[in-house]
């Protein structure tokens, strides 16, 4: 019985299944580094679905057709706010021709945006950007001499994450480098969805290596070979 009940509350899911929660126009958060943490295995389950004109916050692009380069190709983002986009030269193409919008961050504010609206803190003021074209529309204050600009936390509907380990609940373990975005993703999104390379059984992870809870993680897709 006790397996039984466990079984109906597992939050596993096929990529399929996953990925059918995500609507046409809704921001989504992608983790990754390049293809370091980058959940491929959701990538490429959105494009069996017809999702489209979504706002995506991610680090990076992909490459071509890699990654979220895939979704670059079949023209499903409409927004993308991150901080690196020039290894895709896709992208760069659709931001010329007016079929792709930009918003380019700082990648220290980039994380932390995503940080403080995943600690329920509105913005915050930084130096970066100040006197630039990052600056314009946007609060500016000086404090202790020191010119600052009002950065707003940074939320998605989705976030979509990779780990490299995960229990039944859905506690998450990383894998070195391809840790970076994603454990800041985790907290910011309303619906966190985990791609992972294993799960193992509860109380196999020692917990002082769990750096995601499973408080965070709503649905977990083991990744496919």
């Amino acid at each position: 019985m006790a397996a039984a009940i466990r079984k109906l509350q597992s939050k596993i899911r096929t990529a399929h299944e996953a990925i059918s929660c995500i609507k046409s126009g809704q921001s989504v958060m992608v983790g990754g580094f390049g293809l370091s943490g980058h959940p491929l295995t959701l990538i490429d389950a959105l494009l069996e679905t017809d999702t489209k004109e979504l706002t995506v916050i991610s680090n990076n692009l992909g490459e071509d057709g890699k990654g979220l380069g895939k979704w670059i190709r079949e023209k499903r983002i409409k927004k993308a706010i991150g901080s690196y986009f020039t290894t895709n030269k896709e992208a760069v193409e659709q931001w010329k021709n007016g079929d792709l919008e930009i918003e380019l961050v700082p990648q220290g504010t980039f994380i932390e945006r995503i940080r403080a609206a995943g600690s329920g803190i509105g913005g915050f003021y930084t130096s970066t950007g100040v006197g630039t074209e990052l600056a314009k529309g946007k609060e500016e204050k000086t404090i202790d001499g020191v010119r600052y600009i009002l950065e707003v936390g940074l939320r998605a509907d989705v976030a979509l994450i990779k780990a490299h380990k995960s229990d039944q609940l859905g506690n998450l373990l990383y894998y070195r480098t391809a840790r970076n975005f994603n454990p800041a993703m985790a907290t910011a999104a309303d619906l966190v969805i985990a791609e992972v390379d294993e799960v193992v059984d509860d109380g196999w992870l020692d917990p002082e290596q769990i750096i995601t809870p499973h408080v965070y993680v709503d649905i977990l897709v083991i990744k496919q070979k």
